[in-house]
């Protein structure tokens, strides 16, 4: 059935007015397709089309199938669908764009028509109401499953399920990223959650608010540990928000735009107080400081998500840009650094994680070519689209040097991704957070002086 056989009145009516063949709310603005001239700036940076090498599957491409809905020369059908969805919204063709064409934006304004126009049915219905509805937004549901899988870390049931074949009655995908699944640890928001601020070691010079993310707490809670003793070390008060929740950019990637708003808006309230608001993780810290896209129809709140994003900071950029100690301990270690894309091509922030780096000293750079490549893990989508996330990831490994010892990154999907890159083509690095090796420099730095 095409979208021109549907009762419009079934579902949300265009705010806009009706826009060619978006019959629903939200579509695509006309404004961020309008300078696209096809000039072909952007086809090497997209790694989709370096696989596919088809035209509906480059930025351009995927640029002129939305503007040809809009015109009504396409419906929102399969074809349509599979294009928008196949993007890993990696965001590297707006930077190789001139005219700075804002195709992440599109494609996530796609992707919220399609759903609209197509909603999920069966077996992707129930996973979506259970993960992204049921429990990332919901920290104590997070915590419990953290618990589950502590349990199943400890207990030996892992040994077992592993040494008897039993974890191969999941797909081969996630059958590899059960393999490389980090140490379950207990959540920053449970460790502090009767202390109202965390004080600075030495002189408070200010205090900000930490996101600690839904997947990044449960999976991650080390580098979210890491992030508040670097934060500590440097004359910052923490203040970790009770009422705050998944960013929602895995809701807003899927098409979700509406789950996206009311995360976005339980954020802004949650943080309403604090100054600075502290994210480590790149596809977070990219989606808030988008959270006014989202409410382009509503001035009131679109005013709030404005004075909140202003607000966001990521870790490596705020610690350059309010001046770190530079750590005296030597952490002897050749690393390369992988530009996650959420970092590099959606907030612009290259240099300064490497200058983290760099002022450890012995720790020795060794550049990786593409570096800002996309490694494929883009959210969800090496679950979703596994077969392409296989394939980019397979790509991006070639790039890394071979005589590293450790792979630095700011995010914790590409973590999980290139760690599962390591273990599949036979690698030995370690993979970490940027922030982390800071803290480990600090720590040594501590326990020298202590031995003296």
């Amino acid at each position: 059935m095409s979208l021109r056989e549907i009762d419009v009145n079934e579902g949300p009516a265009c705010t806009e007015g009706g826009l060619g063949n978006y019959l629903w709310s939200d579509p695509p603005k006309e404004s961020k397709w309008a300078d696209c001239v096809h000039c072909g700036m952007c086809l090497e940076s997209c790694p989709t089309y370096e696989q596919l090498g088809q035209e509906q599957h480059s930025p351009r491409g995927r640029v002129h199938l939305i503007k040809s809905v809009a015109e009504g020369k396409l419906e929102v059908n399969e074809f349509f669908k599979d294009p928008v969805f196949t993007c890993l919204d990696c965001r590297a063709c707006t930077t190789a764009c001139p005219a700075n064409v804002d195709v992440g934006g599109l494609i996530e304004e796609a992707r919220g028509q399609v759903l609209q126009a197509m909603p999920l049915t069966g077996a992707k219905k129930i996973v979506s109401k259970l993960f992204l509805e049921g429990l990332f937004p919901h920290p104590n549901r997070l915590n419990s499953v953290g618990s589950l899988l502590k349990f199943y870390q400890k207990s030996g049931l892992q040994k077992v399920v592993r040494k008897t074949g039993l974890i191969h009655v999941m797909p081969d995908h996630l059958v590899e990223m059960e393999a490389i699944m980090p140490e379950v640890k207990t959540p920053m928001r449970k460790k502090y959650k009767n202390i109202k601020l965390i004080k600075a070691k030495n002189e408070s010079k200010r205090e900000v608010a930490m996101l600690t993310g839904c997947i990044m707490d449960v999976m991650f809670s080390d580098i979210n540990e890491s992030t508040i003793n670097v934060l500590t070390r440097n004359g910052n008060d923490v203040t970790i928000p009770k009422n705050q929740t998944c960013c929602g950019a895995l809701h807003v990637h899927a098409g979700d735009r509406e789950m996206g708003r009311k995360l976005a808006k339980q954020n802004i309230e949650a943080f309403k107080d604090a100054e600075t608001v502290i994210v480590n993780a790149a596809g977070c810290g990219c989606m808030l400081k988008e959270y006014p896209e989202l409410f382009h129809n509503d001035p009131e709140w679109k005013a709030k998500a404005e004075e909140f994003s202003a607000k966001v900071e990521d870790i490596s950029k705020f610690l350059y840009d309010t001046g770190y100690e530079k750590p005296k301990a030597e952490i002897k270690t050749r690393i390369t650094y992988h530009d996650a894309c959420h970092l590099a091509h959606g907030q612009g922030i290259r240099e300064e994680p490497r200058d983290l780096l760099l002022n450890i000293p012995g720790v020795e750079m060794v550049h990786m070519p593409n570096s800002d490549r996309c490694c494929g893990s883009a959210g969800i989508y090496n679950i979703t689209n596994p077969e392409m996330a296989s394939a980019v990831l397979e790509s991006k490994m070639t790039n890394v040097p071979d005589d590293v010892e450790m792979i630095s990154m700011g995010n914790p999907g590409c973590m999980l991704q290139m760690a599962m890159g390591v273990q599949k083509y036979g690698r030995n690095q370690k993979i970490v957070h940027t922030v982390q090796l800071l803290d480990w420099a600090y720590k040594k730095e501590e326990e020298q002086e202590g031995r003296k």
